[in-house]
């Protein structure tokens, strides 16, 4: 019996197969769940391809978390796939744009470039779960993927707002939540070499530091360590922890210079 047996589960955010979502989908399908993943706009193909991929094809719907008629209509439509009751999300949705945002830029952005990585990237958390919340059973769980915004780092400047947004996001929840016995997590994963990766100016550097501090070390192809730590948050052996930020990163979380 899996560590999902029975659990109906949606994964926000699969875009190519190197993504942690991605590698969330697949292991939770593998651990007993009914998977439903989601995408928006031109990553919908994109995202169809990609989960054909898996030896199940999980259900796909088109969410864009910035269209109020898409996160009313979210509850419905999961609803006609997976019937009444939702056991988690998997909050892996993040954007700031590159040029303006990040790379360096981050005392010229424009509030415009900022509300709009605000609201993709951590106010879609709240958004989301209170769209989906009529499905949501005691025993449900709710997590999310961040950077480790307790710390600046190199180029990822505005981005690192957000997820520090993010992560208060993710405390409120489960604050508001707790009583209806809904837990709300983070993993905060190390640099994986997914596209968003790929986007931002300079993020090569991440790898350097981990390369150099991390002492588990760290392999920058492999989503799989995070994503096992998004399963666990998922299942019923975490049923007291909410509100926790759990590091998947080598440990270098731990280390000084």
């Amino acid at each position: 019996m899996g560590l999902l047996e029975g659990k109906n589960i949606l994964v926000t955010g699969v875009t190519m197969n190197t993504s942690i979502a991605y590698a969330v989908a697949d292991i939770a399908q593998r651990e007993g769940a009914t998977v439903v993943v989601s995408a928006a706009g031109r990553a919908v193909s994109l995202a169809r391809r990609v989960v054909s991929r898996m030896d199940q094809a999980p259900e796909l719907i088109e969410l864009d978390v910035t269209n109020p008629e898409h996160l009313a209509g979210a509850a419905d439509q999961l609803r006609e796939l997976v019937g009444g009751e939702l056991h988690g999300i998997v909050h892996s949705i993040a954007y700031a744009d590159p040029e303006k945002a990040l790379g360096g830029a981050f005392l010229s952005t424009d509030w415009e470039t900022v509300s709009q990585a605000l609201q993709i990237s951590a106010y879609s958390m709240q958004s989301l779960t209170m769209a989906l919340r009529p499905l949501l059973v005691r025993g449900s769980s709710v997590v999310g993927l961040t950077f480790d915004a307790t710390v600046s780092w190199p180029t990822y400047d505005w981005m690192g707002v957000a997820k520090a947004a993010l992560e208060s996001t993710s405390r409120y929840l489960a604050r508001y939540l707790g009583p209806d016995g809904i837990r709300s997590n983070l993993v905060a994963a190390g640099p994986i070499d997914t596209v968003a990766k790929k986007a931002i100016p300079g993020a090569s550097t991440f790898n350097d530091i981990w390369g150099g501090r991390a002492p588990l070390g760290w392999d920058t192809a492999d989503a799989e360590p995070a994503a096992r730590a998004v399963i666990a948050l998922l299942s019923d052996w975490f049923p007291a922890t909410t509100g926790e930020m759990v590091h998947v990163d080598g440990g270098l979380h731990s280390t000084g210079a």
